[in-house]
């Protein structure tokens, strides 16, 4: 199976918060990699999905497994997605357009 084109870029905001910059679509075949930034990562966290086109079930799940330490910031192409899941329910999903 190809791996779709993904890139995960740990960093800090200005005011020490960790973040996890996401850009690319996360599918079946790169949701491991996913799951293995986040579990690199100690504490509460902002997850940057602005630039993530698309996510399935497996992007989901890895989302939904950290739902209690992460915040997600998404353009209002995905916040449909983690609210008809479940998932806004569960963590802070903040809406942006950039």
């Amino acid at each position: 199976m190809t791996t779709t084109p993904l890139t995960l870029t740990p960093g800090r905001r200005t005011d020490g918060t960790p973040v996890l910059k996401v850009v690319g679509e996360i599918d079946m075949s790169n949701a491991d990699a996913l799951a293995a930034s986040l579990d690199a990562l100690a504490g509460r966290l902002v997850v940057d999905l602005t630039e993530v086109e698309y996510l399935d079930s497996a992007a989901l799940s890895v989302l939904f497994a950290h739902s209690h330490r992460v915040e997600l910031v998404a353009r209002p192409l995905l916040t449909p997605v983690l609210t008809i899941s479940g998932l806004a329910e569960l963590t802070t999903v903040h809406e942006t357009d950039a």
